[in-house]
């Protein structure tokens, strides 16, 4: 009877995951979806702003906070560690529908891109950010990430174990192409409302905060190994590294040349 209820709660929040990541793509292409960033609650500009401030501060807290392996000690003595995971995915969920539900306006344009080419480009890089988030997602491990690989475990009655660290296909070229996608779809707006710019410039600022809190946790977890990947590969921007370190490696020989 346990099993089944891990396996039946596990398959729910990740039910509900798919529906909250469906419709953020809406959300924030203004497609189909009945609230979307453009198309939200009607309020006054200081309203707006500071419902849609905390709207997205819950979110950024909780994400974090639970994300961290201090509160995932301390919680996994209140909840089953198989559902762990899942019930992180469940409430992320939820406090994404709270901000899909209430979300207010802010209608004024920032920017707006009228040439065909430019607005198709750009259509076009927005699809490809959250191509890039699903993938991103296949290519560490897809079922781990969102609780299903623990829930199946338990369903087996088998112990979780780590996932081994791998750097294969994008996260060979960033470090974290998952969080690089959002940028990207976040972003590529032909019509920027200030709504939209509010919502895309605090997430921005949530994945340049969080990322080396998650790093300096990952660097404990994987050691060594991980410490050699950050010092081969960049965080977010592909090639970076690389020319870093082609000046650094210009400026030696340019020293070590006689006068």
């Amino acid at each position: 009877m346990k099993r089944s209820l891990i396996v039946g709660y596990g398959a729910i929040c990740y039910v509900v995951f798919l529906a909250a990541f469906l419709y953020a793509i809406g959300f924030v292409g203004n497609l189909v979806v009945p609230r979307a960033v453009d198309n939200g609650i009607a309020a006054s500009m200081a309203e707006a702003v500071a419902v849609n401030v905390v709207l997205l501060a819950a979110f950024a807290l909780q994400h974090s906070v639970m994300a961290r392996p201090g509160f995932k000690r301390r919680w996994t003595r209140l909840i089953p560690p198989a559902i762990e995971r899942s019930t992180y995915v469940l409430l992320s969920s939820l406090l994404l529908f709270l901000l899909f539900w209430q979300w207010r306006t802010l209608p004024a344009i920032v920017w707006n891109v009228s040439w065909p080419p430019g607005k198709v480009a750009l259509q076009a890089l927005f699809w490809l950010g959250w191509v890039i988030v699903l993938a991103s997602t296949f290519m560490i491990n897809h079922f781990d990430l969102f609780g299903l690989r623990q829930f199946f475990l338990a369903w087996r009655e088998k112990s979780y174990s780590e996932l081994e660290f791998r750097a294969t296909m994008l996260y060979r070229l960033v470090r974290h192409p998952l969080m690089l996608g959002f940028i990207v779809a976040f972003w590529a707006a032909p019509t920027m409302s200030a709504g939209h710019l509010l919502f895309a410039a605090m997430t921005t600022t949530y994945i340049l905060v969080v990322l080396p809190i998650e790093e300096h946790d990952l660097s404990r977890a994987l050691g060594e190994e991980y410490q050699q990947y950050r010092t081969r590969v960049p965080m977010l921007i592909p090639g970076v590294r690389l020319r870093k370190l082609r000046k650094q490696r210009s400026r030696l020989d340019a020293g070590a040349q006689p006068t």
